[in-house]
């Protein structure tokens, strides 16, 4: 048995049955064995995989792209970009790269990546250290929202 199968198995015998998402968040998230929080988990060397904005800078880009656009169509607010589940923070430093020439729309813009991962948030604070972090969507700041988001959906 492993150290988190265990730790879980000692969990459940003492308070009971445990919620999916409750297993999911110490497999994922437990600080000594979780899988996000103690490996590179996804990017090059020594990871266990690579995601779309890993493989290639065009994806990211066409997002910030998109969101100039959709920004552009709301007629320019002051608004929230949004990244769920942002990995190493290299689909928003793209999309920013991208969307820097759009007049106006980074100073209208609150960043905000959406992580649970502290590992992570320091991949991430490297790339997009002008962000905020929430550890839930409900943290971010209420208003007029862009939210992109990449492998987040796909664990869903």
């Amino acid at each position: 048995m492993t150290p988190l199968a265990d730790l879980l198995a000692r969990r459940i015998a003492a308070t009971g049955p445990i919620t999916l998402a409750d297993y999911m968040a110490e497999c994922l998230l437990n600080p000594q064995h979780g899988y996000y929080a103690t490996r590179p988990a996804l990017g090059g060397a020594g990871a266990d995989f690579i995601t779309a904005p890993e493989a290639s800078q065009m994806f990211g880009e066409l997002l910030g792209l998109w969101c100039a656009h959709e920004w552009e169509a709301l007629a320019k607010p002051a608004f929230n970009l949004i990244e769920l589940g942002p990995g190493r923070g290299v689909l928003m430093q793209d999309a920013l790269r991208a969307s820097e020439r759009i007049a106006g729309m980074h100073e209208a813009m609150h960043l905000t990546l959406v992580e649970m991962s502290a590992p992570l948030r320091d991949e991430q604070a490297k790339r997009v250290p002008e962000a905020e972090w929430a550890l839930r969507l409900e943290d971010a700041p209420p208003g007029p929202s862009l939210i992109i988001a990449n492998e987040f959906l796909d664990c869903l």
